[in-house]
């Protein structure tokens, strides 16, 4: 199964990043860790993370929680790839990324 992060997803987790090492210089690297270990999550079983009920006919969507940081990694489950649409905020402007949704 193919793996595939949108480019809109690549900038949430950079800006993300940005913001925390303005912070405490070194965090965006332990950000950046965690996104990769939530990555892996979802590899290794992209239908076993919770999926979002708001009726999406089209599109089975899942989020992986990430344990230190308040984001989801918001995905798609398709018959041949895995889609992460975005790093969202837990707590900021929920569901921004209905449009992404192919």
């Amino acid at each position: 199964m193919n793996f595939r992060v949108l480019p809109e997803a690549d900038g949430e987790a950079i800006a993300a990043a940005l913001w925390y090492d303005d912070r405490q210089p070194g965090l965006a690297d332990e950000f950046f860790a965690e996104i990769e270990v939530a990555y892996a999550s979802i590899m290794q079983n992209p239908l076993g993370l919770p999926r979002l009920e708001y009726g999406f006919e089209m599109n089975e969507v899942h989020r992986c929680l990430m344990h230190r940081f308040p984001y989801s990694v918001i995905y798609v489950c398709r018959p041949e790839e895995v889609v992460v649409v975005a790093i969202a905020h837990t707590r900021h402007q929920p569901m921004y990324w209905l449009n992404r949704l192919m």
